[in-house]
């Protein structure tokens, strides 16, 4: 089945309003599909999610080549394992949290960390209008991710899934396994700690 059907080539006229305001389906709806054997909803899920597990890949491991690794087993192992989500949490968290344990599972396996060149990471996205969340995303942003490498992982997960990913402070503490009110005093104390490496 061909998910692009109702993409008209530029120029092109819609036959009809219905063609032009076919509602976007949600993730639980796409979930629901593919439990079902459709192919196509696997493949929306993956361009919805693929750069938030990239992301959440690379701000653990803090190497491109092994992030985008982790980032097709997660989405292998997820879709493997996807008749037994039960929606508990958003298929958001549950696919970033198997992203999670799959680039901590490298980690293990390499049994170091790998040092994060500048060249390879990207600007530090955000909606937050906060004054702390604006001093992390501000021109200097190659240099504080560099200086995210010195925090502790979970001050330095919390500060990449509350800023990078928009996370509610509930969700950081179920990525980085912790409680909500944990997972704030994290990020807190990332963020100061962020605030005097940068001087």
């Amino acid at each position: 089945m061909n998910c692009f059907h109702g993409i008209r080539r530029l120029g092109e006229s819609p036959v009809n309003d219905h063609e032009i305001s076919l509602p976007v389906p949600t993730d639980e709806e796409l979930v629901e599909r593919a439990r079902a054997g459709d192919d196509s909803a696997l493949d929306i899920l993956v361009k919805h999610h693929h750069a938030a597990v990239y992301r959440v890949a690379l701000s653990i491991l803090g190497d491109e080549g092994a992030a985008q690794d982790v980032v097709q087993d997660t989405f292998i192992k997820g879709f493997r394992a996807i008749a037994g989500f039960r929606g508990e949490a958003s298929f958001r968290t549950w696919i970033l949290t198997i992203a999670a344990n799959e680039a901590r599972g490298v980690i293990r396996r390499i049994g170091r960390r790998k040092e994060t060149s500048i060249d390879m990471v990207g600007p530090m996205h955000s909606e937050a209008k906060g004054p702390d969340e604006r001093v992390v995303i501000a021109s200097e942003a190659a240099r504080a991710r560099m200086m995210m490498e010195r925090l502790p992982e979970k001050q330095r997960l919390a500060i990449a899934f509350r800023i990078d990913e928009g996370m509610s402070f509930r969700e950081v503490g179920e990525m980085i396994g912790s409680s909500e009110n944990a997972a704030r005093v994290n990020y807190f104390h990332g963020i100061r700690s962020l605030r005097g490496l940068m001087g």
